[in-house]
This record gives structure tokens, C-alpha cells and sequence, in this order.
């Protein structure tokens, strides 16, 4: 990291060299909130994907390589593909739940506080 770049992040609003003064929504771009908020997205992110596609694959890869025990019958005429097409849209719903909960505790107080300094920045 250069001395330049150490500069603009603990000064965001400094003015850079051939430029103007930092826009409001550079300046929220390199500070250390939004770095922290894109940490914290990822925490959620990248582990409730790897899980779904995880999930996702083994019932493809079930259906394609062990399609006797998709078409065993679980209820009347309902079977086990059946089921896992179901708990397809049930685990994405439920991912869905989990991340909204979890944003609302997490990321909405950062984010909250990044849109304020923004504002009161456009208000200048």
C-alpha cells in the first residue's frame, strides 16, 4: 500500500492530486465501514451459496445417477425426487429468512451510518 493510498483512506475527503476534491460516494467506497460491510456480506454469502449448490448438486447428481431411489415412494404417489424438488424451494426460502434476519442485525446499522455520512456529505 502505497503512502498515497494510506492517506485517502484515513482521509477520504482529501483532495487527490490532477482532481477535485473526493466524490461523497468514492469516499464511502474506501473507507474502512464499506470494507468492513463487504467483510461481513461475504460471511453470509459465500457460505449460504457453497451450502445451496452443495445441496443443489447432490439432487441433480442423485436424479441422474440413482434414479430407482428418486422414484421410491414416500406417501401415495409422492416419491423421494419429489420431496427434494420441494426442499429445493423450502431451503431457498428458508436461506432467504436467515439472510434477512441476519442483514437486519448486521449490515443495517453499518449501512445505516454510511447512508447518514453521505447524506450529511451532499448536504455540504
Amino acid at each position: 500500500m502505497s503512502l498515497t493510498q494510506s492517506d485517502a483512506q484515513s482521509d477520504p475527503t482529501r483532495t487527490q492530486p490532477g482532481r477535485g476534491s473526493v466524490s461523497g460516494y468514492e469516499a464511502v467506497h474506501i473507507s474502512r465501514e464499506f470494507r468492513t460491510l463487504r467483510r461481513r456480506f461475504g460471511s453470509f454469502v459465500v457460505p449460504a451459496t457453497v451450502l445451496f449448490l452443495s445441496w443443489y448438486f447432490l439432487y441433480v447428481i442423485i436424479a441422474a445417477f440413482a434414479p430407482g431411489f428418486m422414484r421410491l415412494h414416500v406417501l401415495g404417489e409422492v416419491n423421494v425426487g419429489l420431496c427434494f424438488g420441494v426442499l429445493q424451494f423450502v431451503s431457498a426460502f428458508v436461506i432467504t429468512v436467515a439472510y434477512r434476519r441476519w442483514a437486519r442485525r448486521n449490515l443495517d446499522p453499518l449501512s445505516d451510518r454510511l447512508r447518514q455520512r453521505l447524506e450529511a456529505r451532499r448536504r455540504r
